[in-house]
């Protein structure tokens, strides 16, 4: 594309907070950035921030405080805010979250219209539904979510099972599938590369590795996951499974563990920031076990093809969008019992994993470079669209 665009990156958080979508606003800023065009990050303050660290700017608005592991609380009620914003001359806004930034957009579009983007990477209903006790709050919530997501000129999903949950948030247009990409490159590890996780947790010779990647939130079905260990461990299989990440229940995690008596077979490795690192696990891995239907992409499904690691995903879940069952991944039902079956049948057929590995890494996998090249010229058929239509007064 010859024309350079001036992207607003907008996120209810930005790093040092780093989760799923803030890795992906990320990647775009730093894509952006580098190969086509300029891109700002906008976003709360953070007391912990280190924008330094950037070779991009960052607007920062203010936000009221900080919860769970730094997700700071965006205020963007102040009119200068959205001035600032106009003052940038944005060629569109992107933003990433329905919340705070996708509300912080409206204001700025009734001051003066800039063409709007936004992608729905959470499925919101889970968090509202755990947290909000209230039936009348809860749809409150879906009312004012819905309200953000019919304020974008275009609405983009990383998935098409992802358009269930914007049809519970009440919106009925249309929506643009943009997958996420992966930013670990394709790799075929050698053996004294996965010899150094073997290393550090001392894990067995020849014992099969599991390995889960993620928040650790128990609403990614993780007490399935346990619940199948404890089935292979009554069957007197060998095998150890790695926990990889952090999350407020990881505490609840390990007692239920505990509990179970299946701690033995479990390692909590924490938060792994290293990207080099992250990709030495999945590659000394057999298997990831990703039983979670509430992620929208399953970025770490791309991150394992990379390293030639298979998946053992859900049935109908977006993680297993696009993937064919014992050529590209596998898939299982949504129980203790399936999970158990099959890890049991997979790690006796070892050369079945390693074939499917490698099936995955050549069809699934799809890296940032080609994922935000896509997302930039779809960009420019949003601003045509835009520009061709009379602008209406704006409600929202």
């Amino acid at each position: 594309m010859e024309n350079k665009l001036k992207v607003g990156i907008g996120n209810d958080a930005f790093w040092p907070t780093v989760d799923g979508v803030c890795t992906v606003a990320k990647y775009y800023a730093d894509i952006i950035n580098r190969e086509l065009g300029e891109a700002v990050i906008i976003t709360p303050e953070n007391p912990n921030k280190k924008d330094y660290m950037f070779p991009y700017e960052i607007y920062r608005y203010k936000s009221l405080f900080t919860f769970g592991e730094g997700y700071p609380v965006g205020w963007p009620f102040k009119e200068q805010f959205a001035k600032d914003v106009i003052n940038y001359n944005f060629d569109i806004l992107h933003s990433h979250c329905p919340v705070a930034t996708s509300y912080f957009f409206r204001r700025v579009n009734r001051m003066k219209r800039i063409p709007t983007v936004l992608t729905y990477h959470t499925k919101f209903e889970y968090d509202i539904d755990t947290r909000v006790k209230s039936l009348a709050i809860r749809q409150k919530a879906y009312t004012m979510i819905g309200k953000d997501i019919k304020c974008a000129d275009e609405v983009w999903v990383t998935s098409r099972g992802t358009a269930d949950s914007l049809r519970i948030m009440g919106y009925e247009g249309d929506f643009v599938v943009m997958p996420n990409g992966c930013d670990l490159p394709k790799i075929s590890a050698t053996d004294e590369q996965k010899a150094i996780i073997h290393r550090k947790h001392n894990l067995p010779d020849g014992v099969p590795i599991l390995i889960f990647a993620g928040r650790l939130m128990w609403y990614k079905n993780i007490r399935l996951i346990f619940d199948a260990v404890r089935i292979l461990k009554s069957k007197n299989k060998d095998f150890r499974l790695l926990m990889l990440g952090i999350g407020p229940e990881e505490k609840q995690m390990k007692k239920y563990c505990a509990k179970i008596g299946i701690d033995d077979k479990i390692i909590f490795t924490g938060m792994i920031n290293d990207r080099r690192e992250l990709q030495l696990y999945y590659a000394a891995s057999d298997l990831l076990v990703f039983p979670s239907l509430f992620d929208t992409n399953g970025l770490v499904v791309r991150e394992a093809a990379a390293s030639k690691t298979p998946s053992l995903l859900v049935k109908d879940s977006c993680a297993a969008e696009g993937i064919i069952d014992c050529e590209t991944g596998f898939i299982c039902e949504e129980s203790a019992h399936s999970i158990a079956q099959s890890i049991e049948r997979l790690i006796q057929n070892n050369d079945l994993m390693k074939r499917v590995g490698e099936k995955a890494q050549n069809d699934i996998y799809i890296s940032w470079e080609e994922s935000i090249h896509n997302a930039y010229d779809r960009y420019q058929v949003v601003i045509d669209k835009f520009n061709s239509k009379p602008k209406e007064p704006y409600i929202w």
